[in-house]
């Protein structure tokens, strides 16, 4: 890993090939989709990567997983704290399980009831919060200091973005041994631990990465325009809870600003449709942060990837039914 002053340090491709080595038996490799449906509604050649079927139901606990294996013995007997909206919660809390360590996750009080029972079913300890008036960040800092417990992060931390990256590594393993590349690759972007990660697993093959975002959180999309890091206005809304982060991560923007073509923007409208999609198309249960790729390369597919080998990562399939129903009756945007 080089040194970065500012952004610590930043991890290389050898550090996502040292993950996947690290990660063997201990996360599932997915499989990779297609569909006939799919491909006509895009234009395009559609391979969707089911990391919904993931442990935990998200890619989230490649990460953790790999975060959690470098921990020395007595960084272990003190255990790990983490703050998430829920997915890496899910993921650290099952890692944590595995490897035998105390595990405490600040998670917001409005997040999804299906990933807190995912936490608590892992036997971690919620921590709940009001995120209108309250600092996860600080807060679970605080919780780590007076426990001397190690502080897990979600995406800015080297080791989770090329545990993520392993999911890259599966995709091109899987194309690789077809004889086939990925023309484009478009994957969801939250603080962009996962995007980060692919875009060192895909350095060096010609794919275009792009980012998805929905409408109002598109901080990378902007940034990526700009060439700088920039902020989502306060107060934006979304439906995306798994990637409603600020900002784009300081490693993970150092890792990926020269390496992703653009990024690409979507409605709430057009995300509930891409879930209903991937439910018929695929038979794939998607939360809504975990379909914004797939609305991406259906609403938003740029010229230059129509009619070439486009990869979606299908990022997690935690979703309450109170959200998921509803999206298997909207009309197509």
């Amino acid at each position: 890993m080089a040194e970065t002053g500012l952004v610590r340090s930043l991890p290389g491709q050898d550090d996502v090939q040292a993950a996947a080595v690290r990660l063997r038996g201990q996360v599932r490799h997915t499989p990779l989709f297609s569909s006939a449906q799919l491909d006509d509604m895009a234009g395009a050649r559609l391979l969707c990567k089911a990391e919904c079927l993931q442990e935990t139901g998200s890619f989230k606990i490649r990460g953790a997983m790999n975060r959690l294996l470098q921990l020395d013995a007595a960084e272990r007997a003190r255990g790990v704290v983490a703050f998430s909206s829920g997915n890496h919660a899910q993921g650290v809390a099952r890692a944590a399980r595995k490897l035998g360590l105390k595990a405490t996750i600040v998670m917001p009080d409005t997040a999804p009831e299906v990933k807190k029972a995912g936490v608590l079913r892992d036997r971690a300890e919620l921590v709940p919060y009001d995120p209108q008036t309250q600092s996860r960040e600080a807060l679970a800092e605080a919780l780590a200091r007076e426990r001397q417990a190690v502080l897990v992060p979600s995406f800015d931390d080297p080791h989770i973005v090329a545990g993520q990256g392993t999911c890259g590594l599966e995709i091109r393993a899987h194309l690789e041994a077809r004889g086939e590349v990925l023309d484009d690759l478009i994957c969801c972007t939250g603080g962009g631990g996962l995007i980060s990660g692919i875009s060192l697993a895909f350095e060096g093959t010609g794919t275009r990465i792009w980012t998805a975002e929905p409408d109002g959180h598109d901080d990378w999309a902007r940034s990526l325009a700009a060439g700088r890091q920039l902020h989502n206005p306060p107060g934006t809304r979304s439906i995306c809870d798994a990637i409603l982060t600020p900002a784009p991560g300081d490693i993970p923007w150092g890792v990926s600003q020269s390496r992703l073509a653009g990024g690409l923007v979507v409605s709430d409208a057009q995300v509930l449709f891409a879930m209903q999609i991937a439910f018929r198309a695929l038979k794939l249960v998607l939360e809504p942060g975990g379909a914004v790729a797939l609305a991406a390369a259906l609403f938003a597919l740029p010229e230059a990837a129509r009619g070439g080998r486009v990869g979606v990562v299908l990022s997690g399939g935690n979703v309450d039914p109170d959200v998921f129903a509803p999206a298997l009756r909207v009309s197509c945007p």
